[in-house]
């Protein structure tokens, strides 16, 4: 069994109990954090003190006196998450007056806080800054990119790859068990570590089912990787295609990041807005036109469109929309759904993601949970060595080194399994001055560094493992 964790319980302040600061407050307090909240409006104070067990004080974060109520002086984290990007920069700078070692902002304008901003996040006293809509357009990117290729990341100074490729029908993996594709290729040592499927990431055991569509990552030695490149049929794919709907702060910035490696339209409604963007955006073939209208988005070439993004403010016109243009492109391949179409909607409210996956989109995004999520990875990531985050999977790659009798140490990893089932898999171990990709019978040794792959959630189980 899993010992429990005896450190005294770290404290997080939070300001602002919007979408953001709930959605945080219900996730650290589940992980052990001891929770406190100032929040200005009466009604979400009573709306969450029948959700959370949280310390909760009704004031303005501008006014020092409940600063000092909440114990800031006893603060461990700041997470200032308030709809004014104002009161988030004045927060910091108020937590740091008062010790609170870390501090974190959320701050829309992306004016500030960027190391060639007027106001560096440095200077803000801030350890973390989140910019809601780079965030997005970022995850967006990496999506897209991980679909129209693959991707190599070194670890442990290069001598363990992760490898990323997509799995289609032909693939030698498809339809195919763990446990099954381990005993057919065992000439060299891999493991299949994390599995993207639609919105969900998998960390797989070995009767986990490779499917058609899914997006993987593979572990393996350096000089094992030209074996592991020939066995899945990695290859150069074609330049990827794709539309965007909405010329917003999220939309146009999808295009800048894109424009120069991805053939990239975008459809913007406003005239004058489409105007703006056709001279600020060089290499994008901008469009005026009502991209919920069907004839407007076969005149712009839907049917050769590879990934199809929506970013406009209306959760009802990018969930509606990317319904409709899968319908167009069955309609144009006589009913036949286009291989690798791909359709990812930015939704705003946090009950539309499932309804957004379920009937419109392959893919759906909330900046709120995404700011959220991001914020959780960074306190998480205070207690280990990160060495990779894997862009489009929730999952981390983490280094740390095994406790004397910690409960990794206990067992052979194959015993160990129905401990951290479905959480983490142990990819690689430093042993005799060489990294080796750890397999079943492999037995962790007190002091030995360890990779570790885990879904981000899971951050806080990896660490119960590994202490005594």
């Amino acid at each position: 069994m899993f010992r429990k964790k005896t450190a005294p319980a770290e404290k997080i302040l939070i300001l602002g109990l919007g979408g953001v600061g709930l959605y945080l407050a219900k996730r650290l307090i589940h992980e052990e954090y001891a929770i406190t909240i100032i929040e200005p409006d009466a009604t979400l104070v009573a709306h969450a003190d029948g959700q959370i067990d949280a310390r909760l004080i009704k004031g303005s974060a501008m006014d020092i006196s409940f600063w000092k109520e909440a114990h800031a002086e006893k603060m461990d984290y700041l997470i200032a998450v308030t709809d004014n990007d104002a009161v988030n920069m004045m927060a910091a700078m108020i937590a740091d007056s008062f010790g609170i070692a870390k501090k974190i902002a959320r701050v829309r304008s992306s004016d500030f806080g960027n190391s060639d901003s007027i106001l560096t996040a440095e200077d803000l006293k801030l350890d973390l800054l989140i910019h809601p809509e780079e965030l997005v357009a970022q995850e967006i990117v990496r999506l897209i990119q991980i679909n129209s290729s693959n991707e190599i990341i070194d670890i442990a100074q290069g001598e363990i790859q992760l490898l990323a490729t997509g799995i289609d029908k032909t693939s030698p993996l498809a339809n195919k068990k763990l446990k099954d594709i381990a005993g057919m290729y065992d000439n060299f040592p891999f493991r299949v570590v994390a599995i993207a499927r639609g919105i969900s990431t998998i960390i797989p055991g070995g009767d986990e089912l490779i499917l058609p569509n899914d997006h993987i990552f593979i572990m393996a030695a350096q000089e094992n990787l030209p074996s592991l490149m020939e066995l899945t049929g990695v290859r150069k794919q074609r330049q990827q295609k794709v539309m965007v709907l909405g010329g917003g702060l999220v939309g146009s910035r999808i295009a800048e990041l894109l424009e120069k490696s991805v053939s990239v339209k975008l459809l913007e409604k406003d005239e004058q807005r489409a105007l703006e963007l056709s001279s600020a955006l060089a290499h994008t073939d901008v469009m005026h036109g009502d991209g919920s209208d069907g004839d407007v988005l076969a005149m712009a070439g839907l049917h050769n469109i590879d990934t199809f993004v929506t970013t406009t403010g209306e959760n009802e016109t990018n969930i509606m929309t990317c319904l409709l243009a899968k319908h167009l492109i069955e309609k144009n391949t006589n009913g036949n759904k286009k291989k690798d179409f791909t359709t990812i909607a930015l939704v705003s409210k946090e009950d539309y993601l499932v309804l957004a996956a379920t009937i419109g989109s392959d893919i759906a995004l909330n900046k709120k949970v995404m700011a959220g999520n991001e914020i959780l990875k960074f306190i998480r990531r205070s207690e280990f060595l990160s060495v990779a985050h894997l862009h489009g999977f929730d999952t981390e790659v983490v280094e740390l080194a095994a406790a004397e009798k910690s409960p990794i140490t206990q067992k052979p990893l194959s015993k160990l399994d129905t401990f951290f089932q479905d959480k983490l898999i142990i990819g690689a171990v430093f042993r005799d001055e060489i990294w080796h990709i750890a397999v079943g019978d492999t037995h962790i040794q007190a002091g030995e560094s360890v990779i570790v792959i885990c879904l981000s959630k899971h951050l806080k189980d990896v660490r119960k493992l590994f202490i005594s």
